[in-house]
């Protein structure tokens, strides 16, 4: 079965996270994704640990579903490949500093006149333009410059490290999905191509969406712990027993009253609904107190049956076989080169007519370098020639 992208084809030349994350989603969806990938500077997430065997999981998960082309674009009958390539594809995903792809040859005015209706997605941490355009960073800087992490985490602890890439994936991969399939919609009306600029700290900046809404235009400055949904009232994280925690997030009024209710308390309902500081306080020392009386089992089981917008803090291990979790088939089998399976993430688009679906886990470093040149159009002995002269390495 075919996904709902299968007549796009993308080349890709990112690497690490963002751009990798971001083209596995369209091949998930279908498209035919060719990463170029350089022979001599190595993908890091190809050896980033943990391991499956010799392969990174990372790796195998982020680069499923794809064939990968070992080229040297520094030699200019690399750059010639690319150029013959580009003429059958309808995206281009690269991930380098600007102006490194048009150094290279390879950038969107040179490649669009050859292919006018291309679409060129280009995903930096800062933007193609603006003073930190050639400045690094990682997710962690991305969402210190966009004001996120000045107001999530503790007052007394400061902004925590998150667990998940926030900045690089939902600022970087899922805005660059979105913005390639925008394009596609205005290509196949127009027949345009466009380029597309993607920075990672825009996306994050623009992510600021209640407390930034408040603060542009009302002057409110967000702080730790001082809103709604960020620790300033009682929704938040509750300590058990045992020192694990529930999550609390019951703002409707239906909801804090079956919470209020489950707990003995009815008579503070609208202290927990009320917005006064003091009464917000009241209630969180309430349910601090309660959930340190019983272990995390027992909540478990308690809350279980309760719809009061009440769940426990799972570990991956417990999130992995949680019921709602298999039910939606969120961990799936994808087969390694070795025949055997490997267990991956599974797809959080659900399509009733194209369902997603991947080929196999991310492959070695060049693979199908001879199997797309062949396709391309490229003889034997242009093949063995591009050998000798170690454009594949």
């Amino acid at each position: 079965m075919t996904g709902p992208l299968a007549s796009l084809k993308i080349l890709d030349f990112s690497t690490l996270l963002p751009g990798p994350y971001a083209s596995m989603m369209l091949a998930d969806m279908g498209a035919a994704v060719l990463r170029v990938e350089s022979p001599t500077r190595l993908d890091l997430v190809r050896v980033l640990p943990p391991m499956d065997g010799k392969v990174s999981a990372s790796h195998s998960f982020l680069n499923r579903g794809k064939r990968s082309i070992a080229l040297d674009l520094k030699k200019k009958g690399a750059v010639d490949i690319i150029k013959k390539l580009v003429s059958e594809y309808d995206v281009v995903l690269e991930q380098f500093r600007p102006g490194v792809m048009d150094r290279l040859g390879l950038g969107y005015s040179v490649l669009s006149e050859i292919n006018p209706s291309l679409i060129y997605c280009s995903i930096t941490g800062y933007g193609q333009t603006g003073p930190y355009k050639d400045r690094a960073g990682h997710d962690i800087n991305y969402l210190s410059l966009a004001g996120v992490s000045s107001y999530s985490g503790r007052k007394e602890q400061g902004p925590p490290p998150l667990g998940v890439q926030v900045a690089d994936v939902a600022g970087g991969s899922h805005h660059a999905v979105m913005g390639i399939l925008a394009a596609v919609i205005h290509r196949q009306q127009t027949g345009e191509g466009q380029f597309i600029d993607i920075s990672m700290t825009d996306a994050a900046f623009a992510m600021n969406g209640m407390s930034g809404a408040g603060y542009l235009a009302a002057g409110v400055e967000p702080e730790a712990e001082s809103g709604v949904l960020n620790g300033g009232g009682f929704y938040d994280y509750y300590e058990t027993a045992d020192g694990r925690y529930f999550s609390v997030g019951g703002l409707e009024p239906q909801f804090m009253k079956k919470l209020c209710e489950s707990l003995e308390r009815p008579d503070l309902t609208s202290v927990g609904l009320s917005q006064n500081p003091e009464h917000q306080a009241q209630f969180k020392d309430f349910l601090k107190v309660q959930f340190k009386s019983k272990n995390f089992q027992e909540w478990d089981v308690f809350f279980k049956k309760i719809d009061a917008c009440v769940e426990p803090v799972l570990s991956l291990s417990e999130s992995v076989e949680h019921p709602q979790i298999v039910a939606r088939d969120m961990v799936i089998e994808v087969e390694k080169a070795d025949g055997t399976m490997q267990c991956q993430l599974g797809y959080p688009i659900k399509f009733s007519n194209t369902p997603c679906y991947t080929a196999g886990t991310g492959g070695a470093l060049g693979m199908h370098t001879e199997e797309v040149l062949a396709e391309t159009g490229y003889s034997e002995g242009e093949v063995k020639k591009y050998k000798t002269d170690r454009l594949f390495g």
